[in-house]
């Protein structure tokens, strides 16, 4: 069952993605695979054991289209080379649990979008929206919360 969460501003520092739309079912779990072998390169991590997704469902800008996949930093500090930081506004989700495989993430968005409309809220498109992982070395049994940004 869905339910509503404000979460604070998240700092966030990883690897961002670019790819066509059904590349990314693939290649996500390549990056989230890099970043959990080099994340003892990233100073202030908050939870080795959490990694975030970003990403903008309409973004507008070359700066806004992508995936990011990240781990949340209590402050930015020496940041390797070849990652990137990306800062979250303090925002509010409507936000799902899903635990299964990556390829039913689609399913479990149209489930949580239709609980949105629903229940009267509006999906942010042009805002970061989130997915935290607390499982994701398989991609056949992932454990991510769903957090879409809703106004």
């Amino acid at each position: 069952m869905p339910e509503i969460k404000h979460c604070t501003e998240i700092k966030l520092v990883g690897i961002r993605m670019l790819c066509q739309g059904d590349e990314y079912l693939e290649e996500i779990p390549k990056a989230s695979r890099q970043l959990s072998e080099r994340s003892d390169e990233i100073t202030n991590v908050v939870n080795r054991s959490l990694q975030h997704g970003a990403f903008v469902v309409d973004n507008h800008s070359e700066k806004d289209d992508g995936y990011w996949v990240c781990v949340e930093v209590s402050d930015y500090e020496n940041i390797p080379s070849d990652m990137v930081s990306l800062t979250i506004p303090s925002q509010r989700y409507a936000v799902l649990r899903h635990k299964g495989s990556n390829e039913k993430i689609r399913e479990a968005y149209s489930e949580l979008h239709q609980w949105i409309q629903e229940n009267g809220y509006k999906r942010l498109t042009d805002k970061g929206h989130l997915e935290v992982f607390h499982t994701w070395t398989d991609s056949h049994d992932i454990d991510v919360e769903l957090m879409d940004t809703i106004g």
